[in-house]
Formats: structure tokens, C-alpha cells, sequence
């Protein structure tokens, strides 16, 4: 797995924004414990691709991380 993606769901997951901190926290955990599993990845690509949709142009340190974590969402594995 891409390091970076793993650094963004950590930056996620501490972000305090539920839509992105939920999903961000149980990919991370399920990754940790080497449950991960098509579900979870998709719920977490589902609220990335809506967090880039409500706050995607906004100016913040994030934005560019969505664009990064749905560029590499792909090699995401369980």
C-alpha cells in the first residue's frame, strides 16, 4: 500500500469532521488489525468523494488530499 495513502486517512481521521474522521478512523483500524475489507474501503472512498464535493475548493489543507486519496484509492487493498 502507498504510504501516503495512510498519512492522509491519518490526517482524515484527526480532522474532526465526522463525514471524513469516522470512516478515516475504521480504515485505519481495520487496516491495523488486517481486517480490511471492500465495505470499508468503499465507505471511506463514498465520504472522501463527498467530502471533495462540499469542501473540495474551499482553500484548506485538504483539498489537495482528496484529489491525492481518490488518485490513489485505487490501490487500495483488504
Amino acid at each position: 500500500m502507498h504510504s501516503e495513502i495512510k498519512d492522509i486517512e491519518v490526517k482524515f481521521a484527526e480532522s474532526g469532521w465526522e463525514l471524513l474522521a469516522l470512516p478515516s478512523r475504521l480504515w485505519l483500524e481495520a487496516l491495523e488489525n488486517n481486517r480490511l475489507t471492500k465495505l470499508i474501503i468503499a465507505d471511506l472512498v463514498s465520504a472522501v468523494e463527498a467530502a471533495d464535493l462540499e469542501c473540495g475548493s474551499c482553500g484548506c489543507e485538504y483539498d489537495g488530499l482528496y484529489i491525492k486519496f481518490l488518485h490513489y484509492c485505487e490501490t487500495l487493498e483488504y
